[in-house]
């Protein structure tokens, strides 16, 4: 039987909607089982009875003046146990991601990640029924392709 799945590269661009419409550029990490996104300045806060929390972050990698300044639920808070074996208790947040065209809600913790190569990793949970990962590959994905063409046409134009 043919998995049917659209097939991804190790790293990807993608859209967030919900926070700020940020496009970033994602390590696609199966080792990972959360996602994770580099943010910073989190701040709690109540709205309509449930905790969103706020904060800030750089969605560009090298580009401390890029900010981006959002908001989403928080739905957990889990012990993660980062890289270099460090663990720490980090805030879950709900979002919607855009991969490949295919629109779907992911679970995000939130860390510093600014020394870190990529802003964002995406973990096997959010890849799970969605994606297929050829890690030989790089940026095969919809929103890759166009972010590859609009730096193309603003260089030309530029």
């Amino acid at each position: 039987m043919k998995d049917t799945r659209a097939t991804i590269g190790w790293r990807e661009w993608v859209h967030l909607p919900a926070l700020g419409g940020a496009e970033v550029k994602a390590k696609v990490d199966t080792g990972a089982r959360t996602s994770s996104l580099h943010a910073y300045d989190l701040a709690e806060s109540d709205r309509q009875g449930a905790t969103w929390v706020e904060f800030s972050f750089h969605p560009l990698q090298r580009d401390e003046s890029t900010v981006v300044e959002a908001a989403a639920p928080l739905v957990d808070r889990r012990r993660v146990t980062a890289s270099n074996g460090a663990g720490e208790i980090r805030p879950v947040v709900a979002t919607e991601l855009i991969l490949d065209g295919e629109s779907f809600e992911i679970e995000l913790t939130l860390t510093r990640r600014g020394e870190m190569g990529f802003r964002m990793l995406i973990g096997r949970r959010a890849l799970r029924d969605h994606f297929v990962v050829d890690p030989k590959r790089s940026y095969r994905g919809a929103e890759s392709k166009d972010h590859r063409r609009r730096v193309k046409l603003a260089k030309a134009t530029g």
